[in-house]
């Protein structure tokens, strides 16, 4: 039995906590430790550590499929995630708070791993295969425009309220408020086995079902290139300076623009993952975004350059994380969804982590137009690998037979 199908808009609200701590480390947060004196490079190890425990969740992802309900984990995690964000707020952003600071982004980001695998479930149980790109959409329409509300009005607030404590405290109180959109969706009748160990070994066969299969191996190829990885987006209050941008202006369009122009680009991007290839448009997507990363290293250093320019990066942002979202949903299918999803995610935030680690290593060694540059020229190269991979992987036809002139992957 299936669950019954939802609007995909729901997905939206439940992961928007997931980008919210995102969003406040690396445009409130960021922009806080530039303020104080901070270099670049320090300022993106603390936003690539963000990224850092969903590098890694697929470990733990056996767990929320053979414990505990998916709402059930989505609870917890909501509860911590809220709290986490609050206590990021308390921490002192300058160099002397640095290593208090790294502690508690870790542990916060930890938390919301578990509140991405239950909404990954929730989502792959409860959407048709026709809609896989549009539940990609507004899923990713959540991330991104979670990751608005925790940049944007944080940052907002910095400027504007009593205590330093405040703006962190409002964001998680909102990501909070996320968790009633879990009465819009119904828990998954799932079947498991009495014996917990039994139910680890059932989640790990479905994973290597998947995995094993050809569209697994080109899913898995897809998580470690730098196609799309839109690593650019966590450094702009860091570099904002370079392009005379205000405060006001950078929590504007990395924060609340930014998060309104990448929902819609991922609705926009999913829905167009629906009516051709997947991958082929995820690929197209990456290549689109490093143009984008071009033309702001070619184009003048305004504050008007960077509004534009910013904008279109964080719409075709939203195109790329639809884009992965959807085909990792066609790949996965239903059984263990956590933990077949968790592996992709997980390993789709390797090249972001890697990229923002190398954004800021280029910036410092040259500029924001040596940064953009290579950012552009490894999304490229990640595309001409991707091409090469599905070639090499493409089924060859039996003696005697004849080569279908289309193949459906």
């Amino acid at each position: 039995m299936t669950a019954r199908h939802v609007h995909p808009s729901a997905f939206m609200f439940l992961i928007a906590p997931f980008g919210a701590i995102s969003g406040f480390v690396s445009v409130t947060v960021a922009w806080q430790l530039t303020a104080a004196g901070v270099s670049v490079a320090q300022v993106a190890g603390i936003v690539a550590l963000v990224l850092l425990p969903h590098t890694w969740k697929f470990l733990w992802a056996p767990i929320t499929d053979s414990t505990l309900t998916q709402k059930h984990w989505y609870l917890i995690s909501s509860i911590a995630t809220g709290l986490g964000i609050a206590a990021v707020g308390f921490m002192p952003p300058t160099q002397a708070g640095l290593s208090a600071l790294a502690v508690v982004v870790f542990l916060a980001s930890l938390a919301t791993t578990f509140m991405g695998m239950a909404v990954e479930s929730l989502m792959a149980y409860s959407t048709p295969f026709e809609l896989k790109g549009r539940a990609g959409g507004w899923f990713q329409a959540g991330n991104l425009g979670g990751g608005g509300l925790g940049g944007g009005l944080g940052l907002w607030l910095v400027t504007r309220v009593p205590e330093p404590w405040m703006p962190g405290a409002i964001v998680g109180g909102l990501c909070l408020a996320c968790a009633f959109a879990l009465l819009a969706v119904p828990s998954p009748p799932i079947q498991r086995h009495d014996d917990l160990a039994a139910r680890l070994r059932e989640s790990l066969r479905d994973l290597w079902t998947v995995i094993r299969e050809r569209s697994g191996i080109i899913a898995l190829v897809l998580c470690f290139l730098p196609i799309g990885a839109g690593a650019a987006s966590g450094l702009w209050s860091a570099v904002a300076g370079e392009w005379n941008a205000s405060a006001d202006t950078v929590a504007l369009v990395t924060g609340t623009l930014a998060g309104i122009v990448s929902a819609a680009g991922c609705i926009l991007g999913g829905w167009i993952c629906d009516r051709m290839d997947r991958k082929t448009a995820y690929v197209i997507y990456g290549l689109l975004q490093a143009a984008c990363a071009i033309a702001m290293a070619l184009l003048p250093r305004t504050e008007a350059c960077f509004v534009m320019l910013t904008t279109a990066y964080a719409f075709i942002a939203g195109l790329t994380y639809a884009g992965f979202t959807a085909f990792v949903l066609e790949v996965i299918g239903k059984g263990a969804a956590a933990t077949k999803y968790s592996v992709y995610a997980s390993l789709s935030n390797m090249p972001i982590w890697y990229m923002t680690n190398i954004d800021g290593w280029a910036h410092d060694r040259w500029d924001s137009s040596g940064m953009l540059f290579t950012e552009a020229a490894l999304c490229c190269a990640g595309a001409a690998v991707f091409v090469v991979a599905v070639m090499a992987l493409r089924p060859r036809p039996r003696a005697g037979t004849l080569a279908p002139a289309l193949h459906p992957d």
